[in-house]
């Protein structure tokens, strides 16, 4: 039921980007008066075919759903009739067509503007930033930080929570310099601290998180083994648990807090447990089996689909109106698009692993755990896989977006077009390219899976 959960939802999150992606190119050409033969969303077998408007366009969706494509009216493609050869993709002026071409990455950053923009009006929620632990020795602590510090900003960025820590962390990681971090004390005083982020690369963050490598614990607090929602259809909802519901036993053995309760459950999939509960004044004995849950690194746990909240005092919200919040999705779309850039290009440069790379394997994890979580968090993976998915289609590479606008950068430049043997021999080496990328994306994939 989890892998197909996590199908649907990566099935869900990618038909919206490609085809938002796609009706770029479809906007965009339609207004450059270029007949439109088929919008497809997938490739091979149709599985749903209709036709609309009065070129009779082909609406298409496909067996595999890993992309999609335009089908405009082209010469190189068969003979056209005399009187449609104005509406040929192939005799438009080079600015209509590079506009068309371009028009399906900028359509992927204004849905992830939107995307964003809807985020930060719904809210994101997380634990504040306190420092609980650091480490002696450690870049934490060579900076100064100690333990009850509250982190409240990241050079000029203000963080609320530690996600906004970690995400504005990494961007120093990338550029591998100093940052400054603003903290203060349970008693107000603030103070600024620099961490140097040098010896720190995109490769460490791989193997364990970024706070654990500059040696910062965040402060663990003693959360109550309350229920705090219920997922239907799991085994928490099968077993009749309902969000309130205070855990005191499990097996004979006292549950002392979440942290407990959390344990139990992890070491026993698909055990049968007798758990005493307490609903409100009455006292329960409940049978409850947890579900076998697959993690990224091969470990199988236990999982019921039980939620805890934290005290309201530990959590913090990051949610604006309108405006601001516009303003902030513009921003981090064009932070994570200069982001995913400088990771790119310390992979060609051998500065970061090709196993930082994730194919849909992967993509469909991120999207099935991003959808139990919430709204805010299904966007902001919405968000993220937009941006690289524009980023990805601007590169200069043969069959790609990027590839086309050079070739028009060169017929610009040459005042003729590329030739159709050099286009041809491009097209080979992009397939090549892009067939040994999809290779390598499911090899780290299944290297994951695996372990």
């Amino acid at each position: 039921m989890e892998v197909l959960q996590h199908v649907l939802a990566f099935i869900f999150a990618l038909g919206i980007l490609v085809t938002f992606h796609e009706y770029g190119h479809f906007w965009v050409a339609r207004k450059c008066n270029v007949k439109i033969l088929r919008f497809s969303i997938g490739f091979g077998r149709p599985l749903w075919k209709r036709t609309f408007g009065k070129d009779r366009t082909e609406l298409v969706i496909a067996a595999l759903p890993l992309g999609g494509y335009v089908k405009m009216l082209d010469e190189r493609e068969g003979q056209v009739p005399v009187e449609e050869l104005s509406r040929t993709f192939n005799r438009q002026p080079l600015s209509q067509r590079t506009a068309i071409v371009l028009a399906g990455p900028l359509f992927n950053f204004l849905f992830a503007i939107l995307a964003y923009w809807m985020m930060y009006m719904v809210g994101l929620t997380g634990l504040q930033p306190l420092v609980g632990e650091v480490e002696p020795q450690s870049i934490a602590s060579d900076a100064g930080i100690r333990s009850d510090d509250k982190v409240i900003a990241v050079d000029t960025r203000e963080t609320a929570t530690w996600t906004m820590v970690v995400d504005n962390l990494v961007n120093s990681v990338v550029d591998g310099g100093r940052v400054k971090l603003t903290l203060s004390r349970p008693d107000g005083v603030e103070r600024e601290v620099f961490i140097n982020l040098q010896d720190v690369s995109i490769d460490d963050l791989a193997e364990k998180g970024l706070l654990e490598h500059i040696g910062i614990t965040p402060k663990q607090f003693i959360v109550p083994a309350v229920i705090g929602e219920v997922q239907a259809g799991l085994a928490a909802d099968r077993a009749g648990l309902q969000a309130g519901d205070k855990i005191l036993r499990v097996n004979e053995i006292e549950i002392k807090d979440w942290r407990d309760w959390v344990e139990v459950i992890r070491k026993n999939p698909e055990t049968q447990l007798s758990v005493e509960v307490q609903q409100g004044e009455e006292l329960k004995i409940i049978t409850l089996r947890p579900d076998r849950k697959q993690l990224e690194q091969g470990e199988e746990i236990g999982f019921i689909g039980a939620i805890n909240r934290a005290p309201p005092l530990l959590v913090a919200e990051e949610s604006y109106s309108p405006i601001p919040a516009l303003a902030r999705a513009i921003f981090r779309t064009f932070d994570m698009s200069w982001l995913t850039l400088r990771m790119l290009g310390k992979m060609i440069t051998g500065e970061a692993s090709y196993r930082n790379l994730s194919g849909p394997i992967s993509i469909a994890q991120y999207a099935g755990e991003s959808a139990e979580n919430g709204l805010a968090a299904f966007l902001w993976f919405l968000g993220i896989v937009s941006v690289s998915l524009g980023v990805l289609n601007l590169l200069p590479v043969p069959l790609l977006d990027g590839g086309h606008l050079l070739y028009y950068l060169i017929e610009f430049c040459r005042r003729k077009p590329v030739s159709e043997t050099a286009q041809l021999v491009g097209q080979q080496i992009g397939l090549f390219i892009l067939l040994a990328l999809m290779v390598l994306v499911f090899y780290n994939d299944i290297v994951r899976l695996t372990g």
